[in-house]
């Protein structure tokens, strides 16, 4: 079966940066309902359409076309007080935005630095304003089901789980797990 919009695609996956240093070597493959559905970047799903169970590339992807250039403007210092504790360099809170827009989304902050009463949190994607080269193959693809097309999202394994879903509402940061 060929790649194609509404198939499920299981991809295993390596990431580095442009020199070659391995960044992230997946674990577990990375399963995706593939079709612009925004489960993985454009350009994989470019490379990846019309390909088969076996495909193998690297690619490499720009700043634009992966998570953005880095933008100074995210960084932020905000009170210790106002942070839970324990706090530790690298965990990640939901923040608001700092002027309050209705279309914009939260966004994660990663503490990069704690210093007496100021802790320094970076809302730029840790991979930001870096290429990236992705080695990809592909290791199985099937047909959606509609579940999933209506979702825009694959279920089950290694895709999302609705009954996992947390709804809370929480205070101005809200913790994340770190990967």
């Amino acid at each position: 079966m060929q790649i194609a919009k509404n198939t499920v695609v299981t991809v295993d996956y390596k990431l580095s940066d442009a020199q070659g240093e391995l960044i992230e070597e997946g674990r577990e493959p990375m399963v995706y309902l593939h079709g612009g559905y925004e489960n993985t970047l454009p350009k994989i799903e470019e490379t990846l359409e019309g390909k088969t169970i076996g495909f193998e590339e690297t690619i490499q992807v720009e700043p634009q076309d992966a998570f953005g250039d880095y933008d100074p403007d995210l960084v932020k210092i905000e009170p210790r007080h106002r942070l839970p504790t324990p706090l530790e360099v690298g965990m990640q809170f939901e923040g608001s935005p700092e002027t309050p827009d209705d279309d914009e989304m939260p966004t994660i902050f990663t503490v990069t630095d704690i210093a007496d009463d100021k802790v320094v949190l970076d809302g730029n994607h840790p991979l930001a304003g870096m290429a990236l080269r992705f080695t990809l193959k592909v290791t199985g693809v099937r047909e959606a089901t509609e579940e999933e097309i209506a979702h825009g999202h694959v279920h089950g394994a290694h895709g999302h789980h609705h009954e996992d879903d947390d709804d809370a509402e929480g205070d101005h940061f809200r913790s994340h797990p770190i990967h």
